[in-house]
């Protein structure tokens, strides 16, 4: 999504990253990973059980899938983190239009799992400008 930051903005849409961490944790991400975008802190996951956004499996966690997102960020110099919270809690991708209407809802099968960017693209419209060139 960082890599598309500017394509974004083109089309006015606002990102917004959704932890249930607790303030401290949340903000030790962002640091760690310089966030720009701003975080909205869910401790008690309303927001994840209203997206349908439950408990993963163990197979969804450490499937091959999430290996190799593992062995590709390792292969470009991250560093290995032990993650502090509930890796269960799936995650997700959700877009909303700005008359409130739901254009994108992925429930993450796992930490590897989110739609394309150009995906989630698709389904932003050009600002009229744009559209009429």
């Amino acid at each position: 999504m960082r890599d598309h930051e500017k394509e974004f903005a083109s089309r006015n849409v606002k990102i917004a990253v959704v932890t249930f961490e607790n303030d401290y944790f949340a903000r030790s991400y962002a640091e760690d990973t310089s966030l720009a975008w701003p975080i909205l802190v869910d401790e008690t996951r309303g927001t994840y059980r209203g997206y349908g956004m439950l408990h993963a499996s163990r197979l969804d966690v450490w499937g091959l899938k999430t290996w190799w997102v593992y062995l590709k960020e390792l292969s470009r110099g991250a560093k290995r983190r032990k993650s502090e919270g509930d890796i269960y809690q799936r995650g997700g991708d959700v877009l909303i239009a700005p008359d409130g209407i739901v254009a994108l809802h992925h429930i993450g099968l796992g930490p590897a799992d989110r739609p394309a960017v150009e995906n989630i693209l698709a389904r932003v419209p050009l600002p009229p400008r744009q559209a009429d060139r």
